[in-house]
């Protein structure tokens, strides 16, 4: 029903059942006929359709992929996209025992799984221009994105993937030539790119031949008019959702090596965004020539969002014995890394622990609550929610990064930037090994 009309028709008895127009839109009935006919959101609607590289749902992921394991957790139904307070429910209706017994599964699978994730705040030299705001004054400047913007390029620069052009704006064909020859990748794919200021600073301190800024929503004050004034550079702006997306058939990106980047893909996203990279190739083609993706860079956000229809590798989790239900678990939980103080950098969750010789007696004290599990969670203290939240962050960009190893690319998650600059902090990196 939430994705249904709500007008309702009483000759029917029933709400109407077509898809609503869009929630941005508020039309009055003896209004909307002519709305329609000149609605600009249906007209690009209309237009993406006819386009070959629009896939309805090519990048969406299937529901009932991996036989699940069995679970703690009270089934939610074939909801493809099951909402927090759903989530929230689920894990509330637990007895005490239960939820113990679900801390104690991330604990064990977090330990087994999440061993390697360093920190890696990186900025770069070629960042020099927009660390010391050298660049056009008109190009908005906040710090903080700025160094979450450097420190994403300055890992992709120590991974081998970029090379730097000493902050130099490249001009010219022979230019040009000279920087896909150094690093393989005139092109660039920014995901979720939002105004595109990410590619900016990259285009301004590496110097690239071709941009495609993938984002499903229109925005005011973007970068393009700025890019476009790079005489060497070629800017294509593709609005269209990445699920829908098959980027093979993007006539002008064929034959072309290039790197994907995303600074704001929140949720389900960076899991669209892998599979539309990397779903139709495998590990043994990885040097048959088709190896276009030289390499990627994603900061994963927003995993209270995620969705197991969506996820990219169930079979991974499944395998770990995480049910679709005690994921949706594990995305709740996720909330909790972002709505402490963040004063202090409480994102190493390696010795965490949830207080096992108090369980016993939390146990008795809130055994006969009829708020059970809530009341629990809520007298949980800020740090241990935030760990726990934390974990399971880690937990699920951790099977991202496996998914990604099976497709035949060398593979990192690092922390780019400090939890005092965003408790949003982890950077997905990977290059491809047969162009390196």
């Amino acid at each position: 029903m939430e994705n249904r009309c709500k007008f309702w028709l009483p000759k029917k008895n029933r709400f109407c059942a077509n898809a609503p127009l869009h929630n941005s839109s508020s039309v009055l009935q003896e209004n909307l006929e002519g709305h329609v006919r000149r609605c600009p959101l249906l007209k690009q609607v209309q237009s993406l359709s006819t386009q070959p590289f629009y896939q309805k749902g090519v990048n969406a992921g299937k529901d009932d992929e991996q036989k699940e394991p069995e679970t703690l957790i009270p089934t939610s139904g074939s909801f493809d996209n099951v909402t927090s307070e759903m989530k929230r429910n689920a894990l509330y209706s637990l007895n005490i025992s239960q939820f113990f017994d679900l801390i104690r599964k991330i604990e064990s699978v977090h330990a087994q799984i999440c061993k390697d994730i360093k920190d890696s705040y990186k900025i770069p030299e070629a960042c020099g221009i927009w660390i010391k705001r050298e660049v056009d004054r008109k190009l908005p400047f906040q710090e903080k994105h700025v160094m979450q913007q450097a420190s994403i390029l300055g890992n992709l620069e120590e991974f081998g993937v970029l090379e730097s052009s000493d902050g130099k704006e490249q001009c010219g064909d022979a230019e040009v030539e000279q920087v896909e020859d150094s690093n393989g990748v005139p092109a660039v794919v920014e995901f979720g790119a939002g105004r595109g200021y990410l590619t900016q600073m990259l285009a301004d301190c590496y110097g690239i031949g071709r941009v495609f800024l993938v984002e499903r929503k229109s925005y005011k004050l973007k970068a393009d008019r700025s890019l476009r004034q790079k005489e060497s550079l070629i800017l294509e702006r593709l609005r269209i959702d990445i699920e829908d997306l098959n980027l093979n058939a993007v006539e002008s990106l064929q034959g072309l090596p290039y790197v994907a980047i995303g600074k704001h893909l929140c949720g389900p996203a960076t899991d669209l965004t892998l599979r539309c990279c990397l779903a139709n190739q495998r590990n043994d083609d990885r040097c048959r020539g088709n190896c276009h993706l030289r390499g990627l860079a994603v900061a994963t956000c927003c995993h209270h969002l995620c969705q197991w229809k969506h996820y990219i590798n169930k079979k991974y989790l499944t395998h770990l014995g995480i049910s679709k239900e005690e994921f949706h678990a594990i995305t709740w939980f996720t909330s909790w890394a972002v709505d402490a103080d963040h004063g202090s950098d409480l994102s190493d969750v390696t010795d965490f622990k949830l207080h096992p010789d108090s369980i016993g007696s939390e146990k008795e004290e809130y055994s006969g609550d009829a708020n059970g599990v809530e009341g629990m969670a809520r007298n949980m203290k800020a740090i241990e929610r935030a760990k726990l939240g934390f974990m399971c962050k880690q937990i699920i960009d951790m099977g991202r990064l496996m998914w990604v190893k099976e497709h035949g690319l060398v593979t990192q998650l690092v922390k780019y930037v400090p939890a005092t600059i965003s408790p949003e902090n982890h950077l997905l990196i990977a290059r491809h090994v047969c162009h390196f």
